[in-house]
């Protein structure tokens, strides 16, 4: 890691940059985390481990010092998953919540997308369970009271194959309560079915782990749902989303996707009275799971109608399919779009240096895919389903992604999303549980989350357990998204793509009235970019270049009057202000 942050030092911690720096933050960076793992202290860590083994985290250890450390990443908004009760192997009899079926939950926590209940809280989250959404509603307070926003996940294709709402409020049914089950389809029903055919659990498929003595098979589905990841088969595969059931928005699957709108379909109606539950309880806006495996038809109506009264609500889109952008952005009214498909894969093909990798994915994402809506793309380079940057199986280092992430915190006005613990380098590492070894952070098991540990520091939050290299990359990203969320060029500005002379590394000027910026990313883990680099003289317009500042260390690069002098060491990058 010492290699890439040769010229990345603690100044960063202190340089503030030019009088642009200090205008007000419109840039959204999100935050996202699991609230069973960010305030867990236990370090136990046993494969599969039960709550009492392994330890959860709280909607109360997310305090004040938690939310100030995020603050300091310049975050604007914090993305609490998991919040919403789904299935889990824990036992809650005693408050009227029974563990659910092992045969059709992932992990002992359970899949944070397999929704058990859309009113209520996961009571894995609360320190006094009969009390466990208050606690999250102090959650929300504390947060507002930092000047952060609240955003959680909104689950709408699918729910827990045993789905039953404990919270409702008085009059509202349950999926399915009035569904004709001898129907495959019907525009009246909630849920599809397979008539006459029971549920078949998925086999093991020989690979045996700890729960395996909790799964008789004898989950009793009758007639069988179908499942989240549109199977419409009584048996779904053990790769299938098994432990889900597909909601049915009036789309006929097995006639050729015909469409039932008119009259609106149950399911929006009862989805638009969830979204509206939660907003009035102070959330301010939806990460919306597969949205795109939901017809744009019912984010045509339901954006809208719950924007009635809650104006300032905020919709971000999971879509993969970059041919349906335009349609679910514009007719769909997201404000914003994962930039998945697009930026962060071709990111992700750079920072492990792999053969045939090419900067000119970067052109081709902001030139062609989201020409003219870049400022509606959600940039990252971690998230929950995704692997660590510095684990084996990606980089194995999470300095390696400094170009990639200058690049996505500053290639448009768009959000920019940071995963917990991406910050100092957590690398994934362990079979937790489900999820094995795959390079990730579990989301379906009780673990504690070692790096991530050390900047909480038993609940300080004060990194004092960091070691050197992992306050350099906390610091690294403080400043970085200080300048992405402030600075008028990355926020109001065009963009000009410069030539360099290596193909290993990109360059783009983000220019506006007040301010231009020289940004350049090295993607080259051996080779320095060392070259002088001409400023297009329309920029300038008539004017000479009189300072040459990277913001993210507050070094001066030697500079003429029409060009700068470019020596950006191996897989590191500058934001130079000139």
């Amino acid at each position: 890691m010492s290699k890439s942050f040769r010229n990345i030092t603690l100044i960063v911690l202190m340089y503030v940059g030019s009088s642009d720096m200090s205008m007000a933050q419109s840039k959204p960076i999100i935050y996202q985390l699991l609230p069973r793992l960010f305030g867990n202290q236990q370090s136990n860590n046993i494969p599969f481990g039960t709550i009492e083994q392994n330890g959860t985290g709280k909607f109360n250890d997310i305090s004040f010092k938690a939310l100030d450390g995020l603050k300091e990443l310049s975050v604007t908004h914090v993305w609490y998953t998991g919040v919403v009760a789904h299935a889990s192997l824990t036992d809650y009899s005693a408050f009227g919540i029974k563990a659910d079926d092992a045969d059709v939950v992932k992990g002992r926590a359970g899949s944070p997308y397999a929704i058990r209940d859309y009113y209520d809280v996961d009571p894995d989250l609360a320190v006094e369970v009969k009390n466990r959404m208050a606690e999250f509603e102090a959650l929300i307070s504390r947060t507002h009271q930092k000047e952060l926003k609240v955003i959680i996940d909104f689950v709408p294709n699918h729910v827990a194959r045993h789905y039953h709402s404990l919270a409702k409020p008085a009059g509202v049914e349950d999926f399915g309560f009035r569904d004709d089950v001898k129907q495959s389809f019907s525009p009246a029903n909630d849920y599809y079915y397979v008539p006459g055919k029971p549920f078949v659990v998925p086999a093991n498929e020989g690979n045996p782990n700890a729960l395996t003595a909790l799964k008789d098979g004898q989950f009793e589905e009758n007639p069988a749902k179908a499942t989240g990841n549109n199977v419409f088969s009584q048996s779904p595969s053990n790769g299938d989303w098994y432990e889900t059931v597909k909601l049915n928005y009036g789309v006929d699957y097995g006639n050729g996707e015909k469409k039932y709108f008119d009259p609106i379909p149950p399911v929006w109606t009862k989805m638009r009275d969830i979204l509206a539950y939660w907003a009035k309880k102070g959330v301010d806006g939806f990460r919306c799971d597969m949205a795109e495996m939901v017809p744009v038809a019912f984010w045509v109506w339901v954006i809208p109608e719950v924007k009635k009264q809650y104006p300032n609500l905020i919709f971000i889109g999971e879509a993969y399919n970059p041919a349906v952008y335009k349609e679910y952005l514009y007719t769909g009214h997201f404000d914003y779009l994962y930039d998945k498909v697009g930026l962060y894969d071709g990111l992700k093909k750079l920072i492990r240096n792999e053969p045939g990798a090419s900067v000119k994915d970067i052109s081709k994402v902001w030139q062609v895919e989201s020409a003219g809506f870049g400022d509606k793309m959600l940039r990252f380079l971690e998230n929950h389903d995704e692997e660590r940057i510095a684990s084996a199986g990606f980089a194995g280092n999470a300095a390696y992604a400094i170009p990639a992430m200058v690049v996505s915190a500053t290639l448009s006005a768009g959000p920019v999303m940071l995963y917990f613990g991406q910050e100092v380098g957590e690398p994934g590492k362990g079979i937790e549980g489900f999820g094995g070894e795959d390079n990730r952070t579990t989301i379906f098991d009780y673990w504690g989350v070692p790096e991530h540990q050390k900047w909480m520091n038993k609940g300080a939050f004060d990194g004092g357990l960091l070691n050197p290299e992992q306050q350099k990359l906390r610091a690294f990203y403080q400043q970085l998204m200080k300048v992405s969320g402030t600075a008028e060029a990355v926020l109001k500005g065009d963009i000009l793509e410069v030539p360099l002379q290596t193909e290993r590394a990109y360059a783009f000027i983000r220019y506006s009235g007040n301010q231009r910026l020289l940004v350049v990313a090295n993607f080259d883990r051996d080779q320095s970019v060392i070259q002088e680099l001409n400023v297009p003289e329309n920029l300038l317009k008539g004017r000479h270049i009189t300072q040459a500042v990277d913001l993210l260390t507050g070094t001066t690069n030697a500079h003429t009057n029409l060009s700068i002098s470019l020596k950006v060491l191996p897989g590191t990058a500058q934001i130079i202000e000139f």
